[in-house]
């Protein structure tokens, strides 16, 4: 393992007033539903030399034509051991694991698992799902998974906070044994998707942070400040931050102008960074890409990124103070 300042992925992707930039897998470019996960640990091991902070995984238990593509195709636990056994110190984190339609028990030692393997590089954005052709297939009732979340959320945590915890709820009855392993820092951060069908107050008390979707500039500044503001008035001096994903589809032209693309952008280097640099400024702490909709190969696009974008990112101070809410 190479020496790291930073000791854990939720550090190496989030700082006050800062902004990193990771990377979705499938990291490539493809048409339909299905990419062909070729290279990838080739294209992961450039994007963590190149400074890209995380590798980013998504969970999509099963195959619905009808709603979209697969993801990494492959298990998440299954890829990130994988990839932990690849890398030595970007973050790895999900978008998102679908925490209604797994048990709280199972997902636990599956998260700290891959947390002792990876060194504490794990990082979970977790969801309540939104395929319904899935819940079903499980045995879950789809109008329940609001519920099934939070009380998942609840247990998982339980289950990785102490030795031999006692768990006695809907979905649990823990006595008499243990999870192990335990997470590398005592817990694995945890941030909720979207709203997962809870109260903007429930995830300022209870995530670590907040992921969400790309929106018009004008409304995501307006919800970075709401979500500061409740931040303060129920976790205050907790650094809870703000992530979100982007669909990028870089062309040759540097100067090329932004035209939107579904949750992003087909645009020029340069545009971008000003697009990285404005979502910096109204608070967004880290950005990870997605590469599926490009024209060009996404081995270039990591590449140039990587070279030419994300040095700025780094260097440059904030252009303006962002307004203080609460």
């Amino acid at each position: 393992m190479n020496p790291s300042p930073i000791q854990t992925g939720f550090d190496r992707m989030f700082q006050p007033n800062q902004l990193t930039v990771g990377v979705f897998f499938p990291i490539e470019a493809y048409k339909g539903n299905i990419p062909t996960m070729q290279h990838q640990v080739e294209l992961a091991q450039r994007a963590e030399a190149l400074g890209y902070a995380a590798l980013w995984v998504r969970d999509v238990p099963l195959y619905d034509p009808t709603f979209g593509d697969v993801g990494q195709i492959f298990d998440p636990w299954v890829y990130l051991g994988y990839m932990a056994a690849k890398t030595d110190r970007i973050a790895l984190a999900t978008g998102s694991i679908i925490f209604s339609q797994r048990h709280p028990l199972h997902l636990a030692k599956s998260a700290a698992s891959v947390d002792q393997l990876s060194g504490g590089r794990l990082v979970m954005g977790v969801a309540s799902g939104d395929r319904p052709v899935e819940f079903p297939a499980f045995g879950v009732d789809f109008e329940t998974r609001g519920d099934r979340f939070r009380q998942t959320f609840a247990d998982f945590k339980q289950a990785l906070a102490s030795e031999f915890p006692v768990i006695r709820s809907s979905l649990t009855q823990l006595e008499g044994a243990d999870v192990l392993p335990k997470p590398v820092h005592g817990s694995i951060p945890l941030l909720v998707t979207g709203h997962s069908r809870q109260t903007p107050e429930w995830i300022a008390e209870h995530a670590d942070g907040w992921l969400y979707y790309p929106r018009h500039p004008h409304m995501q500044a307006r919800m970075i400040q709401d979500w500061r503001a409740l931040v303060d008035r129920v976790a205050p001096g907790r650094f809870k931050p703000y992530a979100q994903s982007l669909y990028v589809d870089l062309v040759n032209d540097p100067t090329a102008a932004a035209t939107p693309i579904h949750l992003g952008y087909r645009l020029g280097r340069d545009r971008l960074l000003d697009l990285l640099l404005h979502l910096r400024d109204i608070g967004v702490n880290h950005v990870g890409l997605n590469l599926k909709y490009g024209e060009r190969p996404a081995g270039d696009v990591l590449e140039e990124i990587g070279r030419e974008v994300l040095p700025h990112i780094h260097s440059e101070v904030l252009t303006h103070e962002r307004v203080s809410v609460g």
